[in-house]
């Protein structure tokens, strides 16, 4: 419903206000539990109107739909009008997931000045690594000045320090028209600490416990018709009034939910209907832990339908496969054959025994009829950088070499890549968990909880610093000088490098698993990866390597010093330590 017609879902209220100013108005109560202005009360609308609603005496409360609170989530809803935005894209067709390069950036630490109009001045820099999408981190209004976003409490409003929801649609705008598209993290698993009203208005939490982030939603229980509704409302809105091309879903494993049709299957049905309306394609993609494919199995074939799911595993990989790091999840991950398995079969564990969860995980993909670019991966994101220790990035372990071996794993192998910012540099900056809680009792629980969450990951807790020091958001800023230094430089062009030869082959958007295969050598520390005809050589060891080679030549080649090839051999080629070269 438009905010401005001032309705609320109440459906135990005995009463119900808005407050306009100094003015309290009756709302009344419809059959279905809403509450709405008679028309004959609805006051003029020359402009913006600030506005809460009064429940049972109780609020003003913001509106749970609010658009826009300029002065924060605790206090009065102001009025916005999406369809006043002129907008530019008329000629933007839209992007496909399949062969796209994913971009995921933090507004309020990918730029000094961490709002929407700065990062829509690095445009051309992403364009000129091949990015097709950028995927915001979570926009919705959250309580203080500073946050990863995933403590949001109200989920229509943009957060106004990025720019609020006239800087957003600028943004999309401005994104469509350099022919980039728009996904945009979002949570539905559970809402915030502070600033969360929405009890007060109706049922909308699940009276079964919370997750480990906060409070779970009710989708399944009494009165959880008009709470989905809230939720697929709210999916559609940032598609259609903000022309965002896709959502990334956080978290979808604790989505709790036991209806006969899933939220996540209602979700895509409605998606794919407002897709086909505006003739645009419209993106859903899962975060979830549980490496089950029927997330991206067709609804014809009785899966969810959605469009694509993270893949945890191949990060986990990687990261094992440079860094040589065991402990907790990364366990399981040791042996450089779960590498090989992750490149030719998705997942790691796909019923086989986690030794982290001290059980089977996982599902087998279908490899037969599942297209590769429905798993997203990463060597780095916000979660496996922001959930270490100290913040740390993989250029605190690695050297440029490796870096670059990270990047022609992601680019050049077989699923949908996603790079974070500013991973394409090796920017040097961490990037930290923060948080700027007003109450102090909230900030030192949060710091807490964290600790514990990762307490099997060995985490040294003297080492992690505070989410609510200021300091600890602002080191976690990129360093965009940094991209301009001989090292940093060189590392840029190779990624600008991997998006040309992914966009140019044939071979690397070829969608079949059947296309791919790996051999590698354990002790002596190469692998390689062929993509149909093309062939990917790594040397990940500290020693030169022979490697064996078919034909072809060296279309794209790196090392962490001097050359990576260092000799011709028959059938072979001689590789620098830490070095990748493609042959084709």
């Amino acid at each position: 419903m438009n905010d401005q017609k001032f309705a609320v879902w109440a459906p135990g209220a005995r009463a119900v206000q808005v407050q306009l100013g100094l003015r309290q108005l009756e709302l009344t109560a419809r059959d279905d539990g809403w509450w709405e202005l008679p028309a004959s009360a609805q006051p003029p609308v020359t402009g913006p109107i600030d506005y809460g609603f009064i429940v049972d005496g109780r609020g003003p409360f913001a509106d749970p739909r609010s658009r826009h609170q300029p002065a924060g989530v605790h206090a009065l809803s102001r009025t916005f009008d999406a369809s006043a935005h002129v907008w530019q894209d008329a000629d933007w067709t839209g992007r496909q997931l399949a062969g796209a390069i994913i971009y995921e950036l933090h507004v309020g630490t990918f730029t000094r000045e961490g709002t929407f109009d700065a990062a829509a001045s690095r445009l051309d820099h992403m364009h000129s690594i091949g990015v097709d999408f950028i995927e915001l981190l979570p926009v919705n209004a959250f309580n203080g000045t500073r946050n990863w976003g995933y403590d949001g409490v109200l989920w229509y409003a943009v957060h106004e320090g990025y720019g609020g929801p006239a800087g957003y649609q600028n943004f999309v705008d401005a994104c469509h028209q350099r022919g980039i598209g728009v996904i945009q993290d979002v949570v539905y698993n559970h809402l915030g600490p502070s600033g969360n009203y929405l009890p007060q208005f109706g049922p909308y939490l699940s009276e079964a416990a919370g997750n480990t982030w906060g409070s779970s939603l009710n989708l399944d229980g009494p009165h959880s018709d008009p709470v989905r509704r809230y939720i697929l409302d709210n999916a559609l809105m940032w598609m259609d009034d903000y022309h965002v091309d896709g959502l990334r879903l956080d978290a979808v494993h604790a989505l709790r939910d036991t209806s006969a049709t899933h939220l996540l299957e209602q979700l895509a049905v409605e998606v794919a209907a407002l897709s086909a309306k505006t003739g645009r394609p419209r993106t859903l993609i899962a975060e979830s832990d549980l490496n089950d494919p029927r997330l991206v199995t067709p609804r014809e074939a009785n899966g969810y339908g959605l469009d694509a799911q993270w893949s945890d595993d191949f990060h986990h990989a990687v990261h094992v496969a440079l860094t040589g790091e065991t402990t907790g999840y990364y366990a399981d991950f040791e042996p450089l054959d779960a590498l090989a398995k992750v490149l030719t079969h998705g997942f790691f564990h796909d019923g086989t025994y986690s030794s982290f969860r001290e059980r089977t995980h996982g599902r087998r993909i279908d490899l037969e009829r599942m297209p590769t670019w429905r798993l997203v991966v990463a060597s780095q994101n916000h979660d496996q950088i922001g959930n270490r220790a100290v913040g740390d990035r993989l250029s605190e372990q690695l050297d440029t070499g490796q870096l670059a071996i990270a990047a022609a794993l992601t680019l050049l192998g077989p699923y949908t890549p996603m790079l974070f910012m500013g991973e394409e540099w090796g920017a040097t900056t961490p990037w930290q968990f923060f948080t700027s809680h007003p109450e102090p009792e909230l900030g030192a629980a949060t710091a807490r909880g964290r600790i514990n969450e990762f307490a099997r990951m060995g985490w040294d807790p003297a080492l992690v610093p505070d989410p609510q020091d200021e300091q600890t958001f602002e080191r976690s800023k990129l360093n965009w000088n940094e991209a301009a230094e001989p090292q940093h430089a060189r590392l840029l062009r190779f990624y600008r490098d991997l998006a040309a030869v992914r966009r140019t082959r044939p071979d690397f958007t070829d969608p079949r698993f059947d296309q791919i295969a790996v051999e590698f050598d354990a002790a002596a520390g190469w692998l390689r990866l062929h993509r149909g005809s093309t062939q990917i050589l790594f040397n990940l060891g500290t020693q030169p390597v022979r490697v064996p080679a078919g034909g072809g030549d060296i279309v794209l080649s790196f090392a962490a010093e001097g050359e990576a090839v260092q000799g011709r051999l028959p059938n072979a080629l001689q590789l620098a330590p830490h070095s990748v070269v493609v042959l084709a």
